[in-house]
């Protein structure tokens, strides 16, 4: 089993920057083995991805964050982080963190583990 816990949510303003980090526990599964996501999901609305890296660190993003959003992992500090630029009220959202065996995908049923979530607000 691999848990993953989200940080680094908040309010910010228009235009400003947020870091998150997901951390993992990879007490079965080495860190450097998984597939990992980020999604978002804002109220009343369908779960939607964001970026996703793979073990090899190959790296993949929705068109709505293209060019504003960056992932990365640490596989030394068992971290993936979503570095993100340039917010806009449409970020407004839940991110959760999802951790896999596989191929890059944007897909979620492709993901076996899931954080809880962290908030990001932007206000406007």
């Amino acid at each position: 089993q691999v848990q993953l816990v989200e940080s680094g949510g908040g309010l910010v303003q228009v235009g400003g920057s947020l870091r998150l980090s997901c951390a993992a526990d990879g007490r079965i599964f080495p860190f450097v083995s998984l597939s990992l996501g980020w999604f978002r999901q804002a109220p009343g609305k369908e779960r939607e991805f964001v970026a996703a890296i793979n073990l090899g660190g190959a790296s993949t993003y929705a068109d709505s964050v293209k060019g504003r959003f960056t992932v990365s992992r640490d596989n030394a500090k068992n971290t993936m982080y979503l570095q993100m630029y340039s917010l806009k009220p449409e970020d407004t959202a839940v991110y959760s963190c999802a951790a896999g065996f596989g191929p890059l995908t944007t897909t979620p049923m492709s993901y076996t583990y899931w954080g809880q979530g962290t908030q990001v607000t932007v206000s406007s």
